[in-house]
């Protein structure tokens, strides 16, 4: 038979180019009520192309989805290029075509000698029972004959209870979704593709939603997306409207999102002006200032001193002051930006002494100086800050690359599973990170197409291939990324470690050092899981 189908976990990806791999039985190990994934490859050796489809089998009442890998061309790999294999994937496949999207599509043409793949995702039913359990796995070609595999698994009497104390938000880019599918403004069909996106960002575990009450004040300017109704009044006064905001805050909430980011509050990059707020919710793109208006200006601090109070009463009115974080301005750094910062800081004591505040910054002076309540560093320096005592979150954005962890295009995949083990690591309270949605030229409102740019045309410059978006566009909502998915399984482990109570310096979790010398390989973390999943079953 000219097509050879086989299986393997969701760690590896299946190039183009790929060969085609022995065909076995494949073993997974799980928690009751938890996911996992596998992967069926294919590759016609030669002939006519034909058309395949994959069915899978299972108990009935098993959540059992089956994706097709789609390919997005990389141009080049992320530099610098590590010279550990386990830190790089793609080596002789990149330049070329990666795979990453995930397509809810259940068959393919199969042209010759190309290798793909389709990603099936198992979600136990609410009734499995500790054990042995087995699913069937069937590619039916057009033009040769099906071929069946089986895929084992083992599941072990415990349910993952839900993570807590540690925080998960990507940044959600209203502006991105009203672009990509042509909304009006805040129009039904924008809160129709928000709530699906918003569902699927608390699928692969986050729980924590950025709001722009006003248009977010991070790379460049934006299309306006100003949830917050302002209407300046001839006294100079402020009237403002919270429908909106509420409405965002409720679909957010019964997606399953617990804590709310609030916008930055001064500029990027040092505090040094006064945010773009609109007449109105933005329509006509009208300015209450001008942009060039600086962060301690007599009008902005007016609109402060009246805009504080009015979120503290709608924040208290709708139960989410204890669940909120709020935000002074993104990564600042240097003498120059910690002076300005410090007035910002002051500026928010004086308006809203109740507000503690958050950022993402890696330079330490801030938060030994207390300027910055929940510091936010890059993992190359965070566990600075955990050696300090200084309570803090964890970010990346672009870098830190070579051996750190992160989730390039470019970034191995057992890599990538590493995330949940190491967040868990160390007493951090959260991980940020800027991109889940940012389909843009970088710093401009112009659009890109995700599936062919994904270093925001600006790789030259320092972006990073994988970095932007973690989601691409589909007709009516998100389409999955292998590396999303991976993120979102990997985090499980967090859930797993939590609830069997292992301490962070159980000797099994030595190896974890730091962000950038840890186990790579997929063999190291599977064999941890299998232990810990095992001493539950013995009890």
């Amino acid at each position: 038979m000219s097509l050879q189908s086989w299986l393997t976990g969701p760690l590896v990806r299946h190039f183009a180019h790929t060969p085609a791999r022995a065909t076995e039985d494949l073993m997974c190990e799980a928690a009751l009520d938890e996911q996992f994934s596998f992967q069926v490859g294919l590759r016609l050796a030669g002939g006519d192309p034909q058309r395949v489809r994959v069915e899978v089998a299972g108990p009935a009442d098993w959540s059992l989805r089956v994706r097709r890998v789609g390919f997005v061309p990389v141009a080049h790999h992320n530099v610098p290029i590590p010279d550990d294999p386990a830190d790089v994937d793609g080596v002789g496949f990149i330049p070329g075509y990666v795979p990453d999207p995930l397509f809810d599509e259940d068959s393919l043409l199969l042209a010759p000698s190309e290798t793909h793949a389709f990603w099936v995702t198992v979600r136990p039913g609410p009734s499995a029972a500790p054990g042995d359990h087995e699913l069937r796995v069937t590619v039916v070609p057009a033009l040769d004959t099906p071929a069946t595999h089986t895929v084992r698994v083992r599941l072990y009497p415990i349910a993952l209870g839900p993570r807590h104390g540690f925080h998960i938000t990507h940044w959600l880019y209203s502006d991105a979704l009203m672009d990509w599918y042509r909304t009006d403004l805040f129009d039904e069909r924008y809160w129709s593709l928000l709530s699906a996106y918003v569902r699927d960002a608390v699928a692969h575990g986050q729980d924590t939603l950025y709001v722009p009450a006003f248009t977010p004040p991070t790379d460049g300017v934006k299309r306006p997306t100003q949830l917050l109704r302002v209407t300046p009044t001839s006294d100079g006064r402020y009237e403002f409207d919270w429908q909106d905001v509420k409405r965002y805050v409720d679909i957010a909430r019964s997606a399953g999102i617990t804590h709310f980011e609030w916008c930055h509050l001064f500029t990027q990059w040092g505090a040094q002006y006064a945010i773009r707020v609109y007449h109105g919710q933005g329509r006509d793109e009208r300015l209450l200032w001008p942009p060039e208006t600086t962060a301690a200006s007599p009008i902005y601090r007016a609109f402060l001193t009246q805009y504080l109070p009015a979120l503290f009463r709608f924040l208290t009115a709708e139960g989410l002051l204890e669940c909120s974080f709020f935000h002074v301005s993104d990564e600042p750094h240097g003498a120059e930006h910690l002076e300005r910062y410090r007035e910002a800081r002051a500026l928010l004591r004086e308006c809203a002494p109740w507000m503690r505040v958050m950022d993402a910054l890696t330079d330490i002076a801030f938060a030994r100086e207390g300027l910055t309540d929940t510091p936010i560093p890059l993992i190359e320096t965070a566990l600075e800050f955990v050696e300090a005592g200084i309570p803090s979150w964890c970010y990346y954005c672009c870098a830190p690359r070579g051996p750190y962890l992160n989730r390039l295009l470019d970034t191995p995949l057992p890599k990538i599973a590493m995330h949940g083990l190491l967040f868990y690591r160390w007493p951090l309270g959260g991980f940020l990170h800027w991109g889940y949605n940012y389909w843009y030229r970088s710093q401009t409102r112009q659009l890109i197409d995700p599936f062919t740019v994904l270093d925001a045309h600006h790789w030259e410059h320092g972006w990073a291939f994988g970095d932007p978006f973690v989601v691409y566009p589909g007709p009516q909502g998100p389409l999955d990324s292998l590396r999303w998915e991976v993120f979102g399984e990997s985090l499980q482990d967090y859930a797993l470690l939590q609830t069997l109570a292992i301490a962070r310096a159980d000797p099994r979790l030595a190896p974890l050092r730091s962000f950038a010398d840890f186990p790579k390989d997929a063999t190291w973390r599977s064999r941890l899981r299998a232990d810990l999943l095992r001493r539950t079953a013995a009890g």
